[in-house]
């Protein structure tokens, strides 16, 4: 006898104990075996039957999700934004956290009048926040960059799966960009700020994600620092830089961004009320 849908759910949800969504990371693997998109078909049709093709595809996805690999890379994708996201190995996946970033970049633009319509996101990963940004802001230039050549090759693509034209160029920061021909009116990144030795990056999805993604120095603060001090040759006067840090770094973001002459310098929480996202203007 072929296995029931909720059969299955509840089969594969009593193998992930590590979860903490269990049920919800089931209904996720088994949807995309049975090429479904919405939760409710699950409910509505509890007893359809799996074939044999798709009880091993499921069964091999429950296999890979019980040796901890993250949802987002079992499927291939994510969402963000409401944006369908194809997702790697070679980005970090996007979080819900990280639309805050997104929320406070629109608000900036929403209440002052940028002449140049300029925006850069750095180490882009997947191409989410500058995907989403120009969902909401089509006559916008937005610029992306990344070290990663396959996560540039992965935010391009999805660039063009979306529909929604950004420039994504290779390398480190601001690299791509020399600062006599470039000013951008807003700069956003979600950098790495992970401490080194943080045990956090041995646990749970953050074990599978790149670690040149998630860490940056003894305190986790290098790559801000750095994009702190480099930004100022690149934004335009007015111009403000946005970045996302850790829930207990945003004084000492603030303090860098301080100590390199910014004004302005406030941070905002995230979905969790944590202080997530630090922002300050350049004169």
């Amino acid at each position: 006898m072929k296995m029931r849908y909720d059969e299955a759910v509840n089969w594969a949800s009593h193998q992930f104990t590590a979860s903490d969504t269990a049920k919800l990371d089931a209904e996720l693997l088994l949807l995309d075996c049975i090429a479904q998109d919405n939760r409710s078909y699950l409910f509505t049709w509890p007893d359809k039957r799996l074939t044999d093709a798709q009880l091993t595809q499921f069964q091999g996805f429950v296999k890979r999700r019980v040796s901890g690999e993250p949802i987002a890379y079992i499927l291939g994708y994510r969402e963000f934004w409401s944006l369908k996201l194809a997702v790697s190995s070679d980005t970090l996946i996007p979080r819900p956290d990280t639309e805050t970033l997104v929320d406070k970049a629109l608000e900036l633009i929403a209440q002052t009048p940028f002449e140049k319509k300029t925006l850069l996101d750095l180490g882009t990963g997947t191409g989410a926040i500058a995907l989403a940004l120009k969902s909401e802001l089509p006559n916008w230039q937005i610029f992306a960059t990344d070290f990663n050549q396959g996560a540039v090759a992965l935010a391009k693509s999805n660039s063009r799966a979306l529909e929604l034209g950004i420039d994504v160029r290779h390398g480190s920061w601001f690299e791509p960009f020399q600062p006599s021909q470039s000013s951008f009116d807003l700069i956003v990144s979600n950098p790495p700020y992970i401490e080194l030795n943080d045990p956090h990056l041995n646990q749970g999805d953050v074990k599978f994600e790149p670690d040149s993604a998630l860490s940056s120095g003894v305190d986790g603060l290098d790559d801000i620092r750095l994009i702190i001090e480099q930004a100022k040759l690149y934004l335009a006067p007015g111009g403000y830089l946005l970045l996302e840090h850790g829930y207990d770094q945003a004084v000492s973001v603030q303090t860098i961004f301080a100590q390199f002459g910014y004004s302005h310098i406030a941070s905002c929480q995230d979905l969790s009320g944590n202080d997530r996202i630090t922002f300050a203007k350049l004169l």
